[in-house]
């Protein structure tokens, strides 16, 4: 980042949340459960609505794993008013985009439309909610889709594997063990009852959140939520039980021999997260040690081992403080041609070492801070990114409001605690190390160095 971006995102430390809260919330229950947030931006005629689901890979039993994201999959093939592929055509024809995606905590559906067309999205989600057809000929077909997404995704890429065998390794007892997509034996075994009763189980609306951002007024949205959402039954929930991690007794390691152009190697410590710690702070803390170690071209990894020592050909670190369970800090990698990954290896950890050893000086944390002050600043300009905060947020039950003191906790953070949370939780008896180590290619297709960075850090 530039100085003079820099400096401009300073003068925003104090005025950006006085515009933010310019930008109120407005929330609403309706009477089946279903929660409305909306925020109003009237830059531009365009609505975003997002619907929600508190359900995803963190809650499927180890024997029906990637049965949330072949039912998102299935979401789109249909209901006794609307046949399938027909969902799609139609927000196509009135302007509009679409999409959906499942992660480890919720499944979400979203649209971009021109303000009156809102109208359509609220019909068409209702609709799917809790008419979904699921025929038998249809899940078959999508859950071959879904197995070769699988094999392009992640067993032909060899980064996307060792990360996938990082986190099943890594984490014993959380549902974070499991990947995402599914593993295979699983995703072709699920029958049209198990996706109905999945279906059944957690598409409702008292499951569910609708986020609204755009050039609407927030009584007019509830009203028409009311219209469409409201005549939906709501469904006796169970939340699945807690699946906290054992802890961890000392170091672990694995080896992944698997095709490959290039070795890679990816570190993990267990960290606690805005759910899971008991000290508020923390969290924040770890947040801006990530931005220490990987805020761009300034942040230490690239100017030490990328640019610096030329030890890493791609190399950065990864924290997700908004997740539902405890986390891990990741850090991941390619040697440079003529490094090894234990050479790799041992500049992460020096890097780690060094924080828990030093003080992070007062400039750099200046520096850090008015990075990510910046980075939430400029994503503000985007109205799915305002709904993808406030639908994470709640949806993992931290509450939509924590948007509110997110850049004040921030810029509380001190060099003493960055040091502290390094020293808690940076530590070899939570380490997990994954190592790739390539064999021949053959005939697999290739990956670009750092094609699995993004996956692995996510």
């Amino acid at each position: 980042m530039s100085r003079s971006r820099i400096f401009f995102a300073a003068l925003w430390l104090s005025a950006a949340p006085t515009a933010f809260a310019a930008m109120p919330v407005h929330e609403f229950t309706l009477d089946n459960g279903l929660k409305i947030l909306v925020r109003e931006d009237h830059r531009a005629p365009v609505v975003v609505s997002q619907v929600w689901y508190k359900v995803g890979s963190s809650y499927e039993p180890s024997n029906l794993t990637g049965i949330s994201h072949l039912l998102e999959h299935m979401m789109f093939k249909g209901t006794p008013t609307v046949p399938g592929g027909e969902f799609s055509r139609l927000i196509a024809a009135n302007g509009g985009d679409e999409n959906a995606f499942t992660s480890r905590d919720y499944t979400a559906y979203f649209q971009t439309l021109e303000k009156d067309r809102l109208e359509l999205s609220f019909r068409l989600e209702a609709d799917r909610m809790r008419h979904l057809l699921l025929k038998p000929e249809d899940v078959k077909k999508e859950a071959q889709v879904v197995a070769e997404e699988r094999r392009l995704r992640t067993d032909d890429q060899p980064e996307s594997l060792t990360s996938e065998r990082f986190y099943a390794s890594a984490f014993l007892t959380s549902p974070y063990r499991h990947p995402i997509i599914g593993w295979m034996q699983d995703i072709q075994s699920i029958s049209p009852d198990d996706l109905k009763r999945w279906y059944q189980q957690w598409y409702a609306p008292n499951n569910a959140t609708l986020v609204v951002v755009g050039d609407v007024e927030p009584t007019q949205v509830r009203d028409l939520a009311q219209k469409y959402f409201g005549p939906l039954p709501s469904a006796q929930l169970s939340p699945p039980r807690p699946a906290a991690e054992i802890p961890q007794l000392g170091e672990r390691r694995i080896v992944i021999k698997t095709p490959a152009e290039v070795p890679y190697i990816l570190l993990g410590y267990k960290v606690p997260t805005l759910k899971t710690a008991t000290e508020a702070w923390e969290p924040y803390a770890l947040d801006v040690l990530d931005s220490v170690l990987d805020g761009g071209n300034s942040g230490r990894i690239s100017r030490n081992l990328v640019r610096g020592s030329q030890i890493a050909a791609a190399a950065g670190s990864g924290y997700s403080f908004d997740s539902r369970l405890e986390e891990i800090f990741l850090l991941a990698g390619n040697p440079a041609p003529g490094h090894t990954s234990a050479e790799l290896e041992r500049a992460l950890r020096s890097e780690i070492a060094r924080l828990r050893e030093e003080l992070v000086s007062p400039e750099e944390l200046a520096r850090v801070i008015a990075q990510a002050t910046a980075s939430d600043v400029y994503q503000q300009d985007s109205l799915f990114y305002q709904g993808m905060r406030l639908g994470v947020l709640e949806t993992v039950g931290l509450g939509w409001n924590r948007l509110d003191d997110y850049l004040q906790r921030l810029q509380a953070v001190t060099p003493e605690q960055v040091r502290e949370v390094a020293r808690k939780y940076l530590s070899d008896e939570r380490l997990t190390v994954a190592t790739l180590e390539p064999l021949p290619l053959k005939d697999r297709p290739s990956a670009m160095p750092g094609a699995g960075m993004d996956h692995a850090l996510r």
